[in-house]
């Protein structure tokens, strides 16, 4: 006889993980950019109203969808296929430097033309970099004390990586490139006396190729006076630092601020935090900085989870793409860094970086759905032992 007293199953109790702060943060951040796009957008010639918004969100669609598909796939499955998307996005790479086939803007060719949209391919080229270059050292993990093996040959696939980027040119892109391609080196075991020189004899040459660049000198030499250069060279940092100023603590009010109306070149894409600034204020400028805090702190807490090499690598490749970035950008528009092309992730308009985004957030989703438990993480050092 079946007792009428229902048996109470135990319910799960809610967990907040790191992977679900990032993506509450993740989510957070396209709201209040979809926000500003909406502002920053309005007044830009040459479109339908409002045509930056639309098509931000035909993207955030895709990346959504990006985001879905690898998040559910077998990330140790998917090394399979880590040199065939690395070699895909070599070949891009090379393609948008030949004249009939990239597209070139304002001197610079980055995008390849798809008929309905256009495809910045370095975008895409960051992950393909981190994740042949996280393959690549988890399977040399015994073998990463040697010269060649462990230092030679993952530094000059960077620099492959770096060069074309800084073909095109893109001198924002290559750095970011360069930047994280030796921390993972660093983190993976690589020795620091090979990686010492590498670094130093990079940044010589970036230096060299900087002062022998006249529009990149006159960046530099524009930042240092940012005041004196406000007319010409500088003409971007002195609005930004007016919109930032005339924002105060609470903004003047989406749609109220003057910057949009084009005193602001690019104020949907590199420079829309000081959009941001002008018309939601410091609170919200603030918020924007914390959330990109709170997803990098969680990430250390995350990745400290993987259960391999090759896993710790790619996660922690992915965090940097999103913070470093964040943190050039914001540099730039707040006047600390000279001015360089990059977007602002998941606030800026731009279809490629927002698909790329989709596919770090899926990365980190899917971590989430297969580190159900804490495993020890073998590898040569820790990125928790790095920072203390």
């Amino acid at each position: 006889m079946v007792s009428s007293t229902s048996a109470v199953l135990p319910r799960r109790p809610l967990t907040i993980t790191p992977a679900s702060v990032i993506i509450i943060c993740v989510a957070a951040l396209v709201s209040i950019g979809l926000a500003v796009l909406f502002s920053a957008s309005s007044p830009i010639k040459g479109g339908p109203y409002y045509s930056y918004l639309y098509k931000q969100l035909i993207f955030l669609a895709l990346a959504i969808g990006a985001a879905w598909l690898v998040a559910l796939a077998d990330l140790e499955q998917l090394r399979r296929f880590a040199w065939i998307a690395a070699a895909v996005a070599l070949v891009t790479l090379v393609l948008v430097l030949i004249p009939q086939i990239g597209v070139s803007v304002k001197g610079s060719r980055r995008w390849l033309n798809l008929g309905f949209t256009r495809l910045q391919v370095s975008e895409f080229a960051k992950l393909a970099l981190v994740f042949s270059l996280a393959h690549y050292l988890a399977l040399n993990q015994s073998k990463l004390h040697d010269f060649w093996r462990g230092f030679v040959i993952p530094a000059a696939w960077t620099g492959l990586f770096a060069l074309l980027v800084l073909a095109e040119p893109d001198f924002g892109t290559a750095f970011l490139l360069g930047t994280i391609g030796m921390i993972l080196l660093f983190l993976a075991g690589a020795r620091l006396k090979f990686l010492l020189p590498a670094i130093g004899a990079a940044l010589l040459a970036f230096v060299v190729l900087v002062l022998h660049n006249p529009v990149r000198l006159r960046r530099i030499t524009s930042f240092m006076d940012i005041e004196a250069n406000r007319g010409d060279g500088a003409y971007q940092l002195w609005q930004a630092i007016l919109a930032f100023a005339a924002g105060g603590v609470d903004g003047v009010g989406l749609g109220q601020g003057r910057q949009q109306n084009s005193f602001l070149p690019e104020a949907h894409t590199d420079f829309i935090f000081a959009i941001m600034g002008e018309e939601m204020g410091l609170i919200f400028t603030l918020l924007t900085v914390a959330l990109f805090v709170t997803i990098f702190v969680a990430g250390l807490m995350h990745v400290r989870r993987a259960p391999n090499l090759f896993q710790f690598l790619l996660v922690t490749g992915c965090l940097l793409l999103i913070c470093l970035q964040a943190i050039i950008n914001l540099g730039v528009v707040t006047g600390m860094l000279p001015t360089k092309g990059m977007s602002l992730p998941f606030i800026s308009a731009g279809g490629s970086n927002l698909l790329l985004m989709g596919l770090l957030v899926g990365v980190i989703i899917n971590t989430q759905r297969t580190w159900e438990r804490p495993k020890p993480l073998v590898r040569k050092r820790a990125l928790t032992e790095v920072i203390g």
